[in-house]
C-alpha cells in the first residue's frame, strides 16, 4: 500500500529536503515538478539503493536546485498495514 505527499519548496532547499526524505527509508519514489506542475525529474528508491548509487541522483538534484526557483516534491511512501491496532482490537473483545 502506498500514499502520496507533496511539498512546495524553494530551489536552494531542494537537495536538503531530498536527502532528508531518502534518510527516512520508507520512500518508494520521488518526483520533482516545477511551479506549473510539469514533472522535471523522477526517480525510484528501492530497498538496497544506498551510498554510491545515490551519488549521481543527488548530483542531478543539486544541479536542478541551482537552476530552479520554486518547485514541488511529490513523495510516494510505502505504508505498512497497522497491525498493532488490529491486535489491540482483538484483545478488547
Amino acid at each position: 500500500m502506498t500514499s502520496k505527499e507533496s511539498f512546495f519548496i524553494k530551489g536552494e532547499n531542494l537537495l536538503k529536503k531530498v536527502k532528508e526524505l531518502i534518510a527516512e527509508g520508507n520512500i518508494r519514489k520521488i518526483s520533482i515538478s516545477d511551479k506549473e506542475g510539469k514533472e522535471i525529474m523522477s526517480f525510484p528508491l528501492t530497498i538496497g539503493v544506498v551510498g554510491a548509487l545515490l551519488v549521481p541522483v543527488l548530483a542531478a538534484v543539486g544541479a536542478l536546485a541551482a537552476l530552479i526557483g520554486e518547485c514541488s516534491i511529490t513523495v510516494e511512501r510505502e505504508v505498512q498495514p497497522d497491525t498493532e491496532s488490529d491486535a489491540a482490537s482483538d484483545t478488547d473483545t
